[in-house]
């Protein structure tokens, strides 16, 4: 069995960004569909890159998975790597998994060793954009647990995303937190999300008040291209630390468990470099004593689907993310998309990744184009503390 053609679609689900969906077509007639992470003004560049390394997949097993994200890095882009890249790597790489799947009649997860739980804990996310006031995160997250959700995460800092804020946005964020957990109760985990935006000074400032409202995690205080600093915050705030979506292979994720940067990793399998990428990055963290909770900003379709089957096989894994905001679009373009009972996906026992995409449906929504943002000037700086 040979690759005869990788196909690309760029589609606008009706909320905030694009999507990117990857079909890989066999001389078998066995298909297989992977899905690559976008973001605003960038996905453009993410299709690029699946076009222009599409073509050199034709022609190969799509069995050879390992081969297939080695050549790209070393061969095709000569070992430079960014976001874009791997974005389109990780997109292909889950539609080989598809294929293999399919071809052996085994769902994915048995292909990489076998479950290791039967269902997947989620959180929800998505739910909290365009927020403004505590009380309208209030009455929202009111909403999420209506649905059975038992964890939900958010962002309580307003924009923008700055190094230095000022201390109204720390008052701001204690505020929003607090009327959430007033809404909630105390059982239901609350999950804080920074952004990679704050110095030190910052994070563990807010991060020592927000403790009084017995947070699950804190994610990505600052880059994880500062371990130390990370390290640091960790320690004085003593919540457990997330960092890992913005990272992408093994490679990078070695100074931060080395430096003991966090207590759990966020890799997303759709950036990260692939079902198989994602899975090594558990295995690196287990000796680490570090847990896993894949990101997943990405439709709830494919790469939720490939989150799942990469989950079920990790001992470390806790948690992953589920969108709220793209579950109708995704109605429209599968019959099968994994949904959440309880706060759990249940594992799909078909072969491949257990789900389909009707292609003719992702063909009636094309990628929107977005008009410039209204990124800020000098004149809008007004610096921070």
């Amino acid at each position: 069995m040979k690759i005869t053609a990788v196909k690309s679609y760029a589609v606008h689900p009706g909320w905030r960004k694009n999507l990117i969906f990857v079909k890989v077509e066999t001389d078998a007639g066995i298909h297989g569909w992977g899905e690559s992470y976008s973001q605003y003004d960038r996905d453009t560049a993410v299709m690029a890159q699946l076009n222009a390394l599409g073509p050199y997949m034709v022609g190969r097993s799509p069995f050879d998975i390992k081969h297939f994200t080695q050549f790209a890095f070393d061969d095709y882009a000569a070992r430079r790597g960014s976001v874009e890249l791997f974005c389109a790597i990780s997109g292909i790489e889950q539609a080989m998994w598809d294929i293999v799947g399919k071809a052996t009649q085994q769902p994915v997860y048995n292909l990489l060793g076998g479950k290791y739980r039967e269902k997947i804990r989620v959180y929800a996310n998505g739910w909290s954009y365009g927020m403004k006031e505590p009380d309208d995160y209030a009455r929202a997250a009111e909403k999420v647990v209506k649905m059975d959700f038992t964890a939900m995460k958010f962002d309580p800092l307003p924009a923008p995303w700055r190094t230095y804020i000022p201390k109204e946005h720390e008052r701001r964020a204690v505020r929003v937190v607090k009327a959430i957990r007033d809404a909630v109760g105390p059982d239901v985990d609350l999950l804080i999300e920074q952004h990679r935006r704050l110095a030190p000074m910052h994070a563990i400032r807010l991060d020592r008040q927000l403790a009084e409202f017995d947070l699950y995690w804190m994610e990505e205080s600052c880059q994880a291209e500062y371990p130390d600093e990370l390290a640091l915050i960790r320690r004085e705030t003593g919540i457990p630390m997330v960092i890992g979506e913005a990272t992408y292979t093994k490679t990078g994720f070695r100074p931060l468990l080395e430096k003991r940067s966090a207590d759990i990793l966020n890799p997303d399998v759709a950036c990260v470099g692939g079902i198989l990428e994602l899975k090594e990055i558990a295995a690196m963290a287990e000796p680490f004593l570090v847990a896993m909770s894949p990101h997943n900003y990405n439709s709830t379709l494919v790469a939720l689907a490939s989150t799942v089957h990469a989950s079920a096989t990790m001992p470390n894994f806790i948690i992953t993310e589920y969108f709220l905001p793209f579950v109708e679009f995704c109605d429209r373009i599968s019959p099968n998309q994994l949904k959440p009972k309880n706060g759990y996906i249940e594992l799909p026992t078909a072969p491949g990744l257990g789900v389909d995409v009707l292609e003719e449906e992702l063909k009636k929504h094309p990628a929107k184009v977005y008009p410039a943002r209204k990124l800020r000037h000098p004149a809008d700086e007004h610096g921070g503390i």
